[in-house]
């Protein structure tokens, strides 16, 4: 449905009601699970029970004679390729011969009822032998080791060196840390709709990130031609990364060609934890070596992450975890040597923040400790060696707009203090709450500081574009303008975006945002903190070349030069100010209709030997001050502040920014303090909401929040992107708080009871 929000006037800078908002919070808005066809019927997917064995034989027999099923398939029933992936095609759409992780499809069943599809699943005969597994990450290089694929288990070394081979420096810290898999845990599980075509193609309706990616990989699939696989963007209930990669998408198409019906799949939650991607758990050894007054000399580090059983983005976070790994710092001298490896573990692939949320936590606990063996405060060592403008960082690429690190530092400093413990403080006050489990006497409060950087947009020379087409007509007497991109909307607030850039740029107060397809060239991921900037950029240019042509129309009209005529809301007014003619006028029956594609300046591959090299397009910074209370008899811990400035570069929507900065600390609050996908020999142990804990409002404490402007001269309106940079400084800010509480090192998050304890 197209949205045509007439009441909401914003223009740049402005925060006009979004018009998702009040339909997401009255529960009115239709996400993909609500999507409905009269005679349609249900899919379901068998998945492995083991996370590495052979296929020896399948047998569907039994799963036919259930009444209402109408399809059984397997990877014999795959009628293209059977090998689909974001940057490899390394992954089957069902197993053929191999299963490779606990949870991996298998076989499809489509029924007239879900529950009868499911009875179905449970009645197919899957024979398996079971084989070793590499499920420690830390071994999966090991010459001796199972092999995960044919080619070995490595995904990517990024090898980084600067400055020269360090020859040592007067003080010397190092440590290990570990990072645990953190889950995306968006609320909509995911969920499409496949709708057989009378061409012999396919219409999906489905909750993506990359619609046009989507594409190529379903008609890889299914060996059909791009004009033949049409996807279209349904209601999507979070996405974090975990939405970049196919799930159900392939499976409900195949079985729609077969049944020539409609067919509908949504996961249940368990199935949503086997079905997407994770953030990656990784290990590292960090050392730093400074002078006596804690500048910085050299760094090193170690960064292994698991990728588990399939590509996905690993390569691609091999990249930012490495060539952002050592934080927003000055570094003289660094050897960095970043792995990805294969695993008999789940996927692991984007989430926001993309590798540099676990660099940031040991290179943030790292700056500590150095501050406390020289003797500095915590802030004044980072604000010593911070980088400024002007700077390079460890790729060598110059920082050429705003790097404030020491600014971002001193505002969460000198933000107020919560009020210190009352003497009879109130439970609801306290960690553990009204399960009144302490009464202050053993609760410690703890302060920590965080400051971090992220790249923008996608990396090392990929080719990373939008597409918009805008649209100008003149409509019962009116002037509207219609914006159309394939940017997936998922919950950031782009379509209001949009019709800000068009009500700025051509003066309409009536836009219209077609929805989202692939009818229009692609706009490319909705990830990596880019679809303001990029989308964002590419409506701007098309609102541009719209003007242009109804300016040079309007000069016809009126006798005067274009040069001398602008738009002046609905009017055309000459440079004095005049009225010359409407906009409604110069429109007349003529739409003007622009269809632009947009980049942003371009990136670099950087050295294989040397890892140096112009990788990124923009970064952006931010810091977290935590305030924590922590029972230190019972590992207890309550956020009691969690505040933080950002440089976000302009404020194009300042309600949808504070909303975007809330959501990703509440995500990096998480991963310190208790989200974690519990893996054991290959295995999940805990698939639900239940076993997997996230922030609720309960945990969520007060966030004072300032918001910087510094524009990046080479970005659209000086924007950059903010989803992200929160999500990366606000953990490793609650953690030091906790090590500063409690005095233990405190090496590995999510912290558990048990860290605090020792027990």
């Amino acid at each position: 449905m197209s949205r045509d929000i007439r009441h909401t006037t914003g223009r740049i800078g402005d925060s006009p009601l979004r018009p998702d908002g009040t339909l997401k919070v009255t529960g009115e808005f239709a996400y993909s699970s609500d999507l409905w066809h009269d005679d349609m019927v249900w899919g379901v997917t068998l998945r492995s029970p083991h996370p590495h064995a052979r296929i020896t034989g399948i047998d569907i027999t039994e799963a036919l004679k259930v009444p209402g099923v109408s399809a059984v398939l397997t990877a014999a029933d795959v009628p293209g390729s059977n090998a689909v992936g974001l940057e490899h095609q390394d992954t089957p759409v069902l197993a053929d011969g191999v299963v490779r992780y606990e949870g991996e499809p298998v076989a499809l069943v489509a029924a007239d009822h879900p529950e009868t599809a499911r009875r179905a699943a449970k009645r197919i005969k899957v024979a398996y032998q079971v084989l070793p597994a590499v499920t420690d990450p830390r071994h999966a290089l090991d010459d001796d080791g199972p092999k995960v694929h044919e080619g070995g288990n490595l995904v990517r070394h990024l090898k980084l060196r600067r400055g020269g081979r360090s020859k040592g420096a007067p003080v010397v810290v190092a440590l290990d840390f570990e990072v645990g898999m953190q889950d995306q845990a968006f609320l909509g599980p995911e969920s499409g709709l496949a709708v057989p075509a009378e061409d012999g193609g396919i219409d999906l309706y489905v909750a993506t990130q990359w619609l046009h990616v989507d594409q190529r990989q379903v008609c890889q699939a299914l060996g059909l031609p791009k004009d033949k696989v049409r996807l279209t963007l349904a209601g999507v209930g979070g996405a974090f990364g975990g939405r970049e990669d196919l799930s159900m998408h392939v499976h409900a198409c195949l079985l729609a060609l077969h049944t020539g019906k409609p067919v509908k799949m949504s996961y249940n939650r368990e199935e949503s934890f086997f079905g997407h991607v994770h953030r990656h758990p990784a290990w590292m050894r960090y050392e730093f070596g400074a002078e006596r007054d804690g500048t910085l000399v050299y760094a090193k580090a170690d960064i292994l992450f698991d990728g588990g059983a399939y590509a996905s983005s690993t390569g691609a976070v091999v990249g930012n975890g490495g060539t952002m790994g050592l934080g927003p710092y000055r570094i003289p001298s660094v050897e960095v040597d970043c792995y990805g490896v294969y695993t008999n573990n789940p996927p692991c692939g984007a989430m926001r923040g993309f590798g540099c949320v676990q660099a940031a936590f040991a290179h943030e606990a790292l700056m500590d400790e150095l501050a406390d063996t020289v003797g500095v405060d915590r802030i004044a060592i980072r604000q010593l060696n911070g980088m400024r403008e002007g700077d390079r960082n460890i790729t060598g690429q110059l920082i050429d707009s705003a790097a404030p690190v020491a600014e971002l530092l001193d505002i969460v400093r000198d933000m107020p203090l919560p009020p210190d413990r009352a003497e009879e403080p109130d439970l609801r006050d306290l960690p553990g709450g009204v399960s009144n489990t302490t009464h202050g006497e053993g609760v410690r409060r703890g302060i920590g500081y965080a400051v971090t950087y992220k790249n923008v947009g996608f990396s090392e020379g990929f080719d990373d574009y939008s597409t918009a087409r805008v649209r100008l007509e003149a409509v019962a007497g009116e002037p509207v303008a219609t914006v159309q991109t394939a940017a997936a909307e998922v919950g950031q607030g782009l379509i209001t975006v949009e019709q800000q850039i068009c009500r700025t740029e051509l003066g309409v107060q009536r836009v219209v945002v077609h929805p989202k397809d692939t009818t229009v060239g692609s706009g490319g991921s909705t990830s990596a903190s880019r679809q303001t900037y990029v989308t964002g950029g590419a409506v701007k240019a098309a609102c541009e070349a719209v003007r242009a042509h109804v300016l040079d129309r309007a000069a016809g009209l009126v006798g005067r030069s274009a040069r001398e005529l602008r738009l002046d809301g609905e009017k055309i007014v000459a440079a004095a100010g005049d009225v010359l003619a409407t906009l409604v006028e110069v429109l007349g029956d003529d739409p003007v209709d622009e269809t632009v594609q947009w980049r942003h300046r371009p990136t670099q591959p950087i050295d294989p030997e040397t890892g140096q090299g112009d990788a990124h397009v923009q970064y952006a910074f931010s810091a977290h001050r935590a305030v924590v209370d922590v029972d230190v008899e019972l590992g207890l811990v309550k956020v009691i502040a969690l505040d933080t400035a950002q440089d976000v570069g302009k404020a194009i929507n300042p309600d949808a920014v504070v909303g975007q900065i809330q959501g990703g600390s509440a995500q990096g609050m998480g991963l310190a303090l208790m989200e974690e996908i519990v893996v054991t020999d290959g295995h999940v142990r805990n698939p639900s909401f239940t076993d997997y804990l996230i922030p609720t409002i309960l945990d969520m404490p007060p966030m004072k929040i300032e918001v910087l402007e510094y524009a990046d001269p080479h970005a659209p309106y000086g924007v950059r992107g903010v989803g992200e940079p929160p999500t990366i400084s606000s953990g490793p800010a609650v953690a030091a708080a906790i090590r500063q509480a409690t005095g233990r090192a405190l090496r590995r998050v999510p912290i558990r009871p048990e860290h605090i304890t020792g027990v």
